[in-house]
């Protein structure tokens, strides 16, 4: 029997789904089953958006500096627990454990105390509208209130780190929530749900429905009493949320996919620092992060040397059991999923392209024989328009483009149905700002990557998503703002 079984959270107590339906829950590493996920339905969802209601007024007229201190409340005991959750982790997703211990929980932590903080610093608008006379005008000023009963659908990849990003900031705006992890990594975010009793989050104010897309994320999305969705996901998925909520007029926010370009002009500065960060890029956590960049673009002046210098590079990551401290990549989440990336390559192969390293699954010795494993690959033969270089894998395979010069560059990054981020490389700081300003990405790093300011606007173009989340953004989203206009 698998070692744990998960609940949902509905009003304030750990439960089963009515149906008693349960799901499979494998570690990626060895391929086994190791917990029960409940297999919710529109039911479980109608009980959970019950109990929000009956929560919401109460929460929303909650001082700001006690729904903060819950917050931190919850982060302190994340935090205190950061060995288990990192641990658990590591064994949901196939990332190495280091770099949920490193990256994944404490980034759950920062969230939770940014938007407790950041709720309490927000500040109201207020405009003085003269009407002709010295003894006569107007004020205006904007109240921000909450929208009630909000939907927050989290993905696989980064479980716990995206599943706060989105409860964080509807909390403290003073939503109650109804929230879906991913049933395919739903462990951490059971495991939060019983800190937020133990936290002293009243009952109600967030529920956790475990459970599959169709069955939970649809009716979620589809009840009435639900009045915005912020969801993380694919863009076929995102696509049906939008279409299923346009009728109600629900809020959304969309964060999707990316075929993210990486730019590497001839004046880059490539010190070993440098160059690691662009492999980085394109491979950490196996491949599985939207932001990591698939495109790597290198100016064909410095194409071979730097072709070498990279595929060195990358032929030393290890891949291995995540428990190893020395493993960098680890297992892909699941079997479908490695059977997508797998029929990718096979189909850059059918393209043409030339596979520079990896291309192949990879079997480990040990306890991670039955493990879903595949080797960073590089490909490189194939132009901008294959469907290789249009399609997002999201999987450890980075293709090599050459490209003649900046106008070239910004076309060929551009040449995307994505547009979520873009990184480039060069001493040219005037050059930074031009291409930066030409590239139709939400995010653009210059001489880094996924260097994050919780504060900043996150979120992409085109297929990439509709919405901002992070800093006031994610506050505004959370709310509706009303103007109060006062006449003397």
């Amino acid at each position: 029997m698998p070692s744990l079984r998960l609940a949902n959270l509905i009003d304030g107590r750990l439960v089963a789904s009515r149906a008693d339906r349960w799901l499979d829950v494998h570690e990626p590493a060895t391929g086994e089953v190791f917990a029960h996920c409940p297999d919710s339905d529109a039911d479980d969802v109608a009980d959970a958006v019950a109990s929000a209601r009956r929560a919401a007024a109460d929460w929303a007229a909650l001082p700001i500096d006690r729904r903060a201190r819950l917050l931190h409340r919850l982060a302190d005991l994340v935090e205190q627990d950061l060995e288990d959750f990192a641990a658990l982790e590591s064994r949901d997703s196939g990332k190495p454990l280091a770099l949920a211990r490193s990256l994944d929980i404490p980034r759950a932590v920062s969230n939770l105390r940014y938007f407790a903080a950041a709720i309490q610093a927000w500040e109201s608008e207020s405009h003085a509208t003269p009407l002709g006379r010295p003894d006569a005008g107007a004020i205006n000023y904007t109240l921000r209130q909450p929208l009630g009963v909000v939907g927050c659908i989290s993905p696989w990849n980064l479980p716990l780190y995206l599943f706060t990003w989105k409860i964080a900031p509807a909390l403290a705006a003073g939503n109650t929530v109804v929230a879906k992890p991913s049933e395919v990594t739903p462990c951490t975010a059971a495991r939060l749900a019983a800190l937020s009793i133990e936290a002293g989050f009243p009952p109600g104010v967030l529920n956790i429905v475990q459970g599959r897309g169709p069955s939970v994320g649809q009716a979620l999305v589809e009840h009435p009493a639900v009045k915005a969705i912020s969801f993380t996901g694919s863009t076929a998925t995102g696509a049906a949320i939008a279409a299923a909520a346009a009728p109600a007029f629900k809020k959304l926010s969309l964060e999707m996919g990316g075929k993210n370009p990486a730019i590497v002009f001839a004046d880059a500065d490539l010190s070993d620092a440098n160059l690691d960060t662009i492999v980085r890029s394109g491979f950490a956590n196996q491949g599985e992060i939207c932001l990591c960049g698939s495109r790597l673009l290198v100016q064909r002046s410095i194409y071979a040397p730097f072709k070498e210098r990279y595929l060195e590079r990358v032929r030393r990551l290890v891949v291995g059991d995540p428990q190893d401290p020395a493993t960098q990549l680890g297992a892909l989440v699941s079997r479908p999923h490695f059977d997508k990336v797998m029929r990718c390559i096979a189909q850059a192969r059918d393209e043409g392209a030339v596979v520079l390293c990896g291309g192949e699954a990879l079997s480990l010795p040990g306890r991670c024989a039955g493990g879903w494993f595949v080797a960073p690959t590089v490909i490189e033969g194939l132009p901008n328009a294959a469907a290789t270089n249009q399609v997002e894998i999201f999987g450890p395979v980075v293709s090599l483009i050459p490209f003649e010069d900046e106008a070239d560059a910004v076309a060929l990054a551009n040449d995307s149905a994505y547009g979520l981020a873009a990184s480039l490389w060069t001493a040219d700081l005037s050059r930074a700002h031009r291409v930066a300003a030409a590239l139709d990405f939400g995010i653009v790093w210059i001489n880094c990557w996924l260097l994050r300011d919780l504060r900043t606007p996150f979120g992409g173009a085109k297929q990439s998503g509709l919405g901002r989340e992070g800093g006031t953004e994610a506050l505004a989203f959370f709310t509706e703002p009303k103007n109060v206009c006062i006449r003397y």
